[in-house]
């Protein structure tokens, strides 16, 4: 009898909710530290999230979606990330990320200094994610 290949149980939740649950042999995510890959049977951890992508590898093929912020946490071959926001790359309104992008890039023209310059880099940020994951880059 075949054995059967171990796999990892991944959650992805955001403040509305779990967003989607996946079976993935294998996943990586954007950590703080920088971008990492887990593997069934990984050491428990805890990180960071950034702006990037999850790429996580299913029966079915890979499926991506596009991350800002949260945490990942790692603990018996489950994984939850508990993202601040995020969006599957085949759901992604590329009109709407690209509008954002526009937004972003015009405040950034108009403005000096201070917060608004800081919530413009990161809502440029935000939109370029989108359109990247969305490209299937």
């Amino acid at each position: 009898m075949a054995e059967t290949a171990r796999k990892l149980k991944v959650t992805i939740v955001t403040p509305s909710g779990v967003k989607e649950e996946y079976d993935v042999r294998h996943a990586r995510a954007p950590g703080s530290e920088g971008d990492f890959g887990v593997l069934p049977g990984h050491l428990p951890f805890m990180t960071g999230l950034r702006i990037g992508a999850i790429r996580l590898d299913t029966d079915t093929g890979q499926v991506v979606w596009a991350t800002v912020g949260g945490y990942v946490e790692v603990l018996d071959d489950v994984i939850t990330i508990l993202a601040e926001n995020a969006d599957r790359a085949d759901r992604i309104d590329v009109a709407r990320a690209e509008a954002a992008r526009e937004r972003a890039l015009g405040r950034l023209h108009e403005s000096g200094t201070g917060l608004d310059v800081s919530r413009a880099h990161l809502a440029l940020a935000r939109a370029l994610n989108r359109l990247h994951v969305a490209s299937g880059v």
